[in-house]
Order: structure tokens, then sequence, then C-alpha cells
């Protein structure tokens, strides 16, 4: 019951491996292709005016003045926050010891 089982021998016939062909090596010459010259764009070209870049400038600045007094008013909530959960804490703190006596 617990001794391995082998299967019967292979009794296909061996294969036989195809005669090697003879290889001729031929010179290579490639033929030179002439160089692909770049596409041309009909895409207009973007011009920065002064008046342009002193609008990205702006921009940029109030974009960052923005997202910071976002960020900012965001701490400022979780602290308020913190400190109410706190001042709450010790209120039901001291009711609770009161209570006790």
């Amino acid at each position: 019951m617990f001794t391995p089982k082998y299967p019967p021998q292979d009794t296909a016939p061996v294969p036989t491996s195809p005669a090697p062909t003879v290889y001729n090596r031929a010179p290579y010459n490639p033929t030179p292709t002439p160089a692909a010259s770049a596409p041309v764009s009909n895409r207009p070209t973007v011009q920065l005016t002064p008046g342009s870049t002193l609008t990205l400038v702006a921009g940029g600045g109030a974009l960052v003045l923005v997202v910071g007094t976002v960020l900012v008013s965001m701490l400022l909530a979780v602290a308020v926050t913190a400190a109410s959960v706190a001042v709450c804490a010790v209120v039901i703190r001291s009711v609770l010891k009161s209570d006790r006596r």
C-alpha cells in the first residue's frame, strides 16, 4: 500500500534530429536609408508676453494662498475640537469624582 508504484519504462523510439543544414554566410550590405526629417507641427507655439507671465505668477501665488488658508483652517478646526474634547473630559471626570463623595 505504501510502496511507490513506478510507471513502466518508456518504450517510445528515440527521436532523431534532422541533418544539420549548411549555412552559407553571405556578406551583409545594408542599403543606407535617407534620414527622415522631423514632421512639421501645425500647432501654434505658446508666446509668453510680460503680461501673461505676470498673470501666471499672480494666479500661482493666489492658488498657494488659498490652499494654505484651507490647510491652516483645517488644522485650527482639529485643534479646537481636541481642546473641547479635553475640556469635556475634565468636566465629566470632576462630575464623576464629586458624585462618589
